[in-house]
């Protein structure tokens, strides 16, 4: 089971999220999304939607903040928070991370990180990711040190 989030990480989390996601590329799907990852040691690496018309290259925001982290030597996390909408519109539901954004967190967080699909900072869905990735391939399927 996942450690709580105090109230204050969490609504800290979910603004860090909507304030990353004003640097959204998204000239073509004009669906803008953003992250904040919360390392075990306390650090908060956001990310944003990046875009490409090639389609393929795009990157979602989860891994632009996974991927920041890791290239700065951070591989452990408790917790993400995600937002997202189309350009101009209010959030009508939540945003939640695609299969490759799940795959990619399951590899860094495991089943126990916390996974909070916000639309505002009173308005959020809070669940792990093994519930949204149930029987998730990491590395104690590889017998590796687990997370």
């Amino acid at each position: 089971m996942s450690a709580a989030l105090s109230a204050e990480t969490r609504t800290e989390l979910i603004r860090a999220a909507f304030a990353a996601r004003k640097f959204a590329y998204v000239p073509y799907s004009h669906f803008r999304v953003g992250a904040a990852l919360l390392a075990q040691d306390g650090r908060v690496f956001t990310g944003c939607n990046i875009e490409n018309a090639g389609y393929t290259p795009t990157n979602c925001a989860e891994r632009t903040a996974l991927f920041k982290a890791v290239s700065e030597g951070v591989t452990h996390f408790s917790a993400i928070a995600i937002v997202g909408s189309l350009e101009g519109k209010t959030n009508t539901l939540v945003t939640g991370p695609c299969g490759v954004c799940r795959q990619a967190l399951y590899e860094f967080g495991g089943p126990s990180l916390i996974v909070i699909m916000a639309k505002s900072e009173e308005d959020y869905v809070e669940t792990t990711l093994g519930e949204l990735l149930p029987y998730g391939f990491g590395p104690r399927n590889l017998e590796l040190d687990p997370v």
